[in-house]
């Protein structure tokens, strides 16, 4: 069943590379929240607040992720397909 090898990998890559990508946006955002913490120490309070809804936006586009593979893992709509084909 090469579908089920193909699935597995694209499950792997949905994941590895939305942690990827989600970590490198955290930390450049995190970085230039610093940057900017420092440059003006009176607006830390409303840039902590926008940058703790990003992060939640981040986080979430990488959760809605992991779900999608991980669904595609336990429920395979492409198996069902495969067992339909004409022999």
């Amino acid at each position: 069943m090469e579908v089920i090898s193909f699935v597995s990998l694209a499950a792997g890559l949905i994941i590895g590379l939305g942690a990827l990508g989600a970590c490198i946006g955290i930390g450049i955002m995190g970085s230039k929240y610093l940057e900017a913490a420092a440059r003006q120490p009176e607006l830390m309070g409303v840039l902590q607040t926008k940058m703790f809804l990003l992060v939640g936006l981040i986080d979430a586009a990488f959760i809605i992720g992991v779900g999608i593979a991980l669904w595609f893992t336990t429920a395979n709509p492409f198996l069902a397909q495969i067992a339909n084909l004409p022999k």
